[in-house]
């Protein structure tokens, strides 16, 4: 009887825990880098084609897109790569993606190349 008792626990707190994720919604992750200017074009291109890989590799990224700055206005103080990431929670994103070896590796392939990153994570509200 105490086994059954402790498994319902159990699995009620799962139960519970997948609903308080399912109740975040997607989560946006924006990426946006600015390149150091001794970064030749064929580097900063590696760059993009290893982190766009990223999805390939780790389940959790459910989208993956980019672009490079267009804005006419001359705001972007130099960064010139964005990429925005959806993940269905900030467990994914937080404990899965940012830990995964391949995130890592990304990691150690820009470092050279970054002269400075901004992140913003938002939930998308309509």
């Amino acid at each position: 009887m105490k086994k059954i008792v402790i498994l319902l626990l159990v699995f009620g707190f799962q139960c519970l825990n997948a609903q308080e994720k399912s109740k975040e919604g997607p989560l946006q992750h924006v990426v946006i880098f600015k390149f150091k200017e001794s970064s030749s074009q064929k580097s900063i291109d590696s760059v993009v084609q290893s982190f766009t890989g990223l999805k390939d590799k780790i389940p959790v990224i459910k989208q993956l897109e980019w672009g490079l700055n267009d804005s006419p206005e001359n705001w972007h103080q130099g960064f010139t790569h964005c990429f925005i990431l959806t993940f269905d929670n900030k467990h994914d994103r937080d404990v899965i993606y940012q830990k995964h070896p391949a995130h890592m590796a990304f990691q150690k392939i820009l470092g050279p190349h970054m002269d400075k990153v901004f992140v913003v994570d938002y939930k998308a509200e309509r």
